[in-house]
């Protein structure tokens, strides 16, 4: 049997899910549900009694979800969302961009064994195109300097080495996201920080830093939980590529809220809820007039750093009420430079690279006709929460140098600068559920339970957290909660 090399691969994985072909796809997911953990939670909803009248709060994925299949089930469902717009921090931008172009500022990757994200891509008729290209050089730079390059196969984390130290330690790990997980036998690893696991492997920081070159610094993987990142490493085991949705990302939210229509009700941000044995009340503002919405059920979908503002009565459990104080959720901050040309190409260069800064650059664009093009600088961590301190001017010119370093003579193209800065987000405040050392032992077990008729959702309250399928999942576990509910 001839073995593939790398590029080989790429273009097969490519043909195979050609944006235009999406049988084969639709296979992939089929079969990935059919033998997933979420396979008792895909099926269609069986309303279970009478109808309830069931509250959402929150239109991003997880709400969205849990509004679609409460609502296919028979269910009332109201959707209160602060924004005018779905999809939380699933955000694609175009008026900022010339000739057509589109960018992710939120969630942009699609992992091939998310299952239930291919499912509702395909149900909605949805069709993907592969995030990295197929062709061109992909770059790693260290000290200003490109120091090696790279094949689109290097871009897919899900593959462990046989020699990788990690490797052992992600068999102990297991399932992630069976139900008993972690267990006790695990749960000295979040006793101690990523940087502290991987140095008592015997790894120098010389070694880590190229190990995870543009996703994080030493410093800021001295913040995290060992548990919490090896449950993500090893949730890519089975990831051979990723996708993301043709036409924008934000196609996913808009044909759920398309289902659900006036179902949902924007610029609704919500500031209390009340509960008692018999309903639940939630309270917000719309247009500078206060309302009330009352129901059987609340599903919440808030992230904690929001909900932390909003009136609780009576109060949570003291245990959820703590991991709603103290969840650390994760600083992003991404800039999207539209340029004139796509100039990398002279080189042999496809746009896309990773640093030692650390930051990670995407050609956005590189699947959208036309010359020019889009470059998403992304940070994350300390450096992410640097830039969110500069003004707009100094934004600009930090960013332009960082790039420039990674694509010389950026400046002679760049047209127009967009910076998305989470952490300053009104209705997100972060970007995702980062958990410290300990905080995956002592609050993550408060993260998803309900507080009597209130049902919790969302990213961090899901074996997936940081991306869409994590979102999806839990508005289908929450879901299917209140329909059990009694």
């Amino acid at each position: 049997m001839t073995t593939k090399t790398p590029a080989q691969k790429q273009r097969l994985i490519r043909r195979r899910f050609s944006r235009r072909d999406f049988v084969k796809l639709g296979a992939l997911a089929a079969s990935a549900v059919s033998h997933s953990p979420l396979a008792g939670q895909t099926s269609e909803l069986s309303r279970k009694g009478p109808r309830k009248r069931v509250i959402i709060m929150g239109a991003g994925l997880a709400g969205l979800s849990a509004a679609y299949e409460l609502d296919r089930a028979g269910h009332d469902v109201a959707v209160l969302e602060a924004q005018v717009r779905p999809g939380g921090r699933v955000e694609t931008l175009r008026s900022p961009f010339s000739d057509g172009l589109y960018a992710e500022t939120g969630a942009a990757r699609i992992p091939d064994n998310h299952d239930l994200t291919l499912k509702y891509v395909k149900a909605f008729g949805l069709s993907l195109t592969p995030f990295y290209p197929e062709d061109g050089d992909y770059l790693n730079v260290v000290r200003g300097q490109p120091a090696q390059r790279r094949n689109p196969s290097d871009e897919s984390e899900g593959t462990v080495a046989e020699d990788n130290p990690l490797g052992s330690i992600l068999k102990e790990v297991g399932n992630p996201s069976a139900p008993e997980w972690p267990g006790a036998s695990l749960l000295h690893y979040d006793e101690i920080s990523v940087l502290e696991r991987l140095r008592q492997l015997g790894l120098s920081d010389k070694t880590i830093s190229t190990v995870v070159l543009g996703a994080a610094s030493l410093e800021d993987l001295g913040t995290i939980s060992a548990l919490y990142a090896l449950r993500q490493r090893a949730n890519e085991l089975t990831e051979t590529t990723k996708f993301k949705i043709e036409g924008g990302n934000d196609q996913l939210p808009k044909e759920f809220a398309r289902r659900l229509s006036d179902r949902i009700r924007y610029g609704a941000g919500v500031t209390g809820i009340k509960q008692d044995p018999d309903r639940v009340e939630v309270f917000y503002e719309q247009l500078g007039a206060s309302r009330k919405l009352a129901g059987d059920y609340l599903v919440c979908t808030l992230p904690f750093p929001v909900l932390r503002a909003i009136r609780v009565e009576p109060e949570f459990s003291p245990g959820k009420q703590r991991a709603i104080e103290e969840l650390q959720y994760g600083s992003v901050t991404r800039s999207l430079v539209q340029v004139s040309q796509r100039f990398w190409k002279k080189s042999g260069a496809n746009g896309f690279a990773r640093t030692d800064d650390p930051a990670e650059v995407w050609h956005a664009t590189w699947d959208q006709p036309g010359p020019r093009g889009v470059l998403a600088f992304y940070l994350r961590g300390k450096r992410a929460r640097l830039v969110a301190q500069l003004d707009r001017q100094r934004q600009e010119e930090f960013v332009l140098n960082q790039l420039g370093r990674v694509h010389p003579g950026l400046r002679d193209y760049a047209e127009n600068i967009v910076t998305k800065i989470w952490n300053k987000d009104r209705w997100a405040k972060g970007a995702y559920f980062l958990a410290r050392p300990g905080q995956m032992a002592e609050l993550y077990p408060h993260v998803a339970t309900p507080e009597g008729r209130v049902f919790f959702a969302g990213e961090h309250t899901s074996p997936w957290p940081t991306w869409m399928q994590g979102a999806l999942q839990s508005g289908v576990r929450a879901a299917r909660e209140v329909n059990d509910a009694v």
